[in-house]
C-alpha cells in the first residue's frame, strides 16, 4: 500500500477570479476608501463563469474577459490578435456573452495575453513599425466589439524571457503602453495592465522590474497586480499579506491608489511532501515528494479539507 502525505493551501475569492481595490494612506485615496471587485471571464469555463458574473451584479460592475491572445503570423511577418472564445465554444456565439454583460450594466475591458515564443514580442515592440501594428490590431478589436478598453497580460516577459532581457526590453514595453494609451484616451477607453509583483527600485529585491511600473504610471487607467503564486514548486502561502503589501506600497507610491487593483487567487495547490511505498509506474512521476503541485478550484477546497481533517479558516 502506498501513502501519501500531503500539504495543500486555498484561498477563498468570488467566481472566477475578482480584483478588490486596495485602498491605501496617501492624498488620492478615497476616505472611506471604495469597494470595487471585477474579475477575469476565461474563455474555458464560460458555463461557470458567467452566470457566477451575472449572479454578483451587486457587488460586479466590470469584467474582463480571457479571451484574446497575441500570435505572431510567420507568413504575413506580423502580430495579430487571436480570438479564443470562438473556438471554446462553438455552439454560443460571441454576441450572446456580450450581450448578457451589457444588458446587466458591466463595463467590459478585455485581457489580451502574450501567446507568442520566447523573445518575439519583445522584439516586435522595439521595432517602432512592427509596435504601431500591435497597437493598432488591439485598436482595431476595440473597435469592433464596442469595448470599453483594454487588459494587457503579457506575462511572458517575465516567466519566458528570463530575466537577462529585462532591462533591455522595459524601454520598448515603455513606449508600447504609451503609444496605446494615446490611441485608447483619443476613443475615450480605458488601459488596464495586469503584472506580476514589483518592489520599491531601492530594495534589496525588485521583483518583475520589466513592467516598469513608474513609467507607465500616467499612461494607464488600471493597474491589476498577481499577488498570487508566491509559492509554486515548495509547500507555501500563495499570496501572503507581507509580500502584497510590499507591492501594493510600491504601487500607491507612484500612482494614484484608485488604480491599484488587487488580484486574489480563486484556487488552492495541493503538494505531495511525503510518499512512502511503491507507486504504479504510470503515477510515479507525479505522486512523489516535491512533485508539481495540483491545482484545485474553490468549489472542491472543502472536500478536499476535510480529507486531512481541516478546517478551513
Amino acid at each position: 500500500m502506498v501513502k501519501v502525505r500531503r500539504s495543500f493551501i486555498g484561498v477563498i475569492a468570488v467566481a472566477a477570479l475578482f480584483l478588490p481595490l486596495i485602498s491605501a494612506p496617501i492624498s488620492t485615496a478615497d476616505n472611506p476608501p471604495r469597494k470595487i471587485m471585477t474579475g477575469w471571464v476565461p474563455y474555458y469555463s464560460m458555463k461557470t463563469a458567467l452566470p457566477d458574473v451575472l449572479n454578483n451584479i451587486d457587488l460586479i460592475k466590470e469584467v474582463m474577459p480571457f479571451w484574446y491572445t497575441l500570435k505572431f503570423d510567420g507568413k504575413a511577418k506580423v502580430a495579430v490578435v487571436t480570438d479564443l472564445y470562438a473556438p471554446a465554444n462553438p455552439s454560443v456565439p460571441i454576441s450572446e456573452p456580450l450581450n448578457a454583460m451589457r444588458n446587466a450594466g458591466l463595463s467590459i475591458i478585455p485581457t489580451v495575453t502574450d501567446g507568442t515564443d520566447k523573445l518575439v514580442l519583445a522584439g516586435l515592440l522595439k521595432n517602432p513599425v512592427s509596435r504601431t501594428q500591435i497597437v493598432s490590431a488591439i485598436m482595431n478589436l476595440v473597435r469592433t466589439n464596442n469595448y470599453d478598453g483594454i487588459d494587457l497580460d503579457f506575462e511572458g516577459f517575465a516567466f519566458v524571457d528570463g530575466n537577462a532581457t529585462w532591462a533591455s526590453t522595459a524601454p520598448s514595453w515603455v513606449a508600447f503602453v504609451k503609444e496605446l494609451s494615446v490611441a485608447l484616451r483619443a476613443e475615450k477607453k480605458i488601459l488596464s495592465v495586469s503584472t506580476p509583483y514589483v518592489l520599491n527600485p531601492n530594495d534589496a529585491q525588485k521583483g518583475y522590474f520589466v513592467y516598469a511600473w513608474a513609467a507607465i504610471a500616467s499612461s494607464i487607467d488600471k493597474l491589476r497586480i498577481m499577488t498570487y503564486d508566491y509559492s509554486v514548486s515548495k509547500v507555501g502561502p500563495l499570496g501572503p499579506i507581507t509580500w502584497a503589501e510590499r507591492t501594493v506600497q510600491y504601487a500607491v507610491s507612484i500612482m494614484p491608489a484608485s488604480k491599484v487593483f488587487v488580484g486574489l487567487p480563486g484556487y488552492g495547490r495541493d503538494w505531495v511532501t511525503a510518499v512512502t511505498g511503491v507507486c504504479p509506474a504510470n503515477v510515479v512521476n507525479s505522486v512523489k515528494a516535491g512533485a508539481k503541485a495540483a491545482t484545485f478550484v474553490m468549489r472542491d477546497a472543502a472536500a478536499l479539507a476535510a480529507t486531512y481533517g481541516a478546517v478551513p479558516r
